[in-house]
């Protein structure tokens, strides 16, 4: 069996497809190959999206946003948009899902808040997602943390 594969992709590639990234490598391992990518990608990654993830144990602080690779776009098996802004046209054979994750500042969430709530529904999302693509990773009902 090869390895599966998926890219995460936001616009920015700042905050929700580095999240996806960074828990789908602290839960997967090396069972999955794992990327992100947005398709405008801004200079840095979020502070807060960061400063969630650090409270469960997974580190993006040397993570750089990057545009969306046309060789990689052709060999990933799995092209994931989170968000309701990114759009990325994907070759025949490959897969594409959407997750329009929980957005908290619509019902006056900001700050650290807002982050941990989008952090939470984006880790329960990947740890499905995961167990799918690779049978061999926790169940989704296992807590990330």
């Amino acid at each position: 069996m090869t390895k599966p594969s998926v890219l995460f992709v936001c616009v920015k590639n700042g905050g929700k497809s580095q999240m996806a990234a960074g828990l789908m490598r602290k839960l997967a391992g090396d069972r999955i190959d794992v990327y992100s990518a947005g398709t405008a990608p801004g200079s840095a990654i979020n502070a807060l999206s960061a400063q969630s993830l650090l409270e469960v144990g997974v580190d993006i602080t040397g993570e750089q946003p990057k545009p969306i690779d046309p060789a990689l776009l052709r060999e990933v098996d799995l092209v994931v948009t989170l968000g309701r802004e990114a759009r990325v046209d994907v070759p025949p054979g490959t897969r594409l899902e959407n997750w329009d994750t929980d957005e908290p500042s619509e019902r006056g969430i900001e700050g650290i808040e807002r982050m941990r709530l989008i952090r939470d529904d984006i880790a329960t999302r990947v740890q499905r997602l995961a167990h799918e693509l690779n049978p061999s990773v926790p169940q989704p009902d296992k807590e990330i943390r």
